[in-house]
């Protein structure tokens, strides 16, 4: 199985820090956010693996040279012409990343996931597993009692997306919060069109998702004993340091 990593975003949460280096780059307990991440997917057996990158791009392909891929083979999707979001991120990235179901995880979020597990759990007939929690957040997914994508909600807005899902017995969904990981089918890469029509060539995965759920088989996955933490924030890199510490 491939991957793809997430890291062309600016970081401007993380500000001073990232303007002088890009938020992959950033350096926890002694290693980079890119090197945890890949480290991560090369313990699960996963070591062909594609990194975007936008901000501070060459010190990006640098630090992965230098690394010789922290023993993965690792190839560049270049965005220093325009930030693309992870929709349009990997609809770019199409071509590096075969025509078997893939990885793909934002640089930013670590956690105590088995990625062994998750690969297990994938089913190939599926369009997609999509790693879910039920931490507290005003954004959730919204999943059927088998466990299939059916929408989105704003719980501090009350805004549901797609229109539909309203009708899909709203209260009786379980609200689960995305955690920036999912397995998908190359399938994907055809459901895109809508969504660029609609939305341009810089769209979220997020949007795709929604626009596809009522006809394509998106499944929710609850990793066991999982703890995750989203490096966002400049006030949490001591936090973060020790989340890092402890996996």
């Amino acid at each position: 199985m491939k991957a793809m990593i997430f890291a062309a975003g600016m970081g401007t949460r993380l500000k001073p820090l990232t303007d002088r280096m890009p938020k992959a780059l950033v350096p926890l307990a002694g290693k980079p956010l890119l090197q945890w991440q890949i480290e991560k997917l090369r313990e699960a057996g996963i070591t062909d693996i594609v990194v975007n990158v936008h901000h501070f791009p060459d010190m990006i392909i640098d630090a992965v040279r230098q690394a010789d891929g922290w023993g993965c083979r690792v190839q560049i999707s270049d965005e220093r012409d325009g930030l693309l979001d992870t929709g349009g991120g990997l609809r770019k990235a199409r071509t590096m990343l075969g025509n078997e179901p893939f990885l793909a995880c934002n640089v930013d979020i670590l956690s105590t996931i088995d990625v062994r597990a998750l690969i297990a759990a994938h089913d190939p007939r599926t369009m997609g597993t999509l790693v879910v929690s039920d931490r507290q957040t005003q954004r959730y997914l919204l999943f059927d009692d088998e466990q299939t994508l059916r929408g989105w909600t704003n719980i501090a807005t009350g805004e549901v997306k797609p229109q539909s899902a309203m009708g899909n017995q709203l209260s009786a969904m379980r609200k689960l919060a995305f955690s920036g990981m999912q397995i998908l089918s190359p399938r994907i890469f055809d459901r895109m069109d809508g969504v660029v029509a609609a939305k341009g060539e810089k769209f979220s995965l997020i949007d795709l998702y929604l626009s596809i759920c009522q006809d394509e088989v998106l499944k929710g996955y609850v990793p066991q004993n999982y703890r995750m933490m989203d490096v966002g924030k400049i006030d949490q890199i001591e936090e973060a340091e020790r989340f890092a510490e402890s996996l």
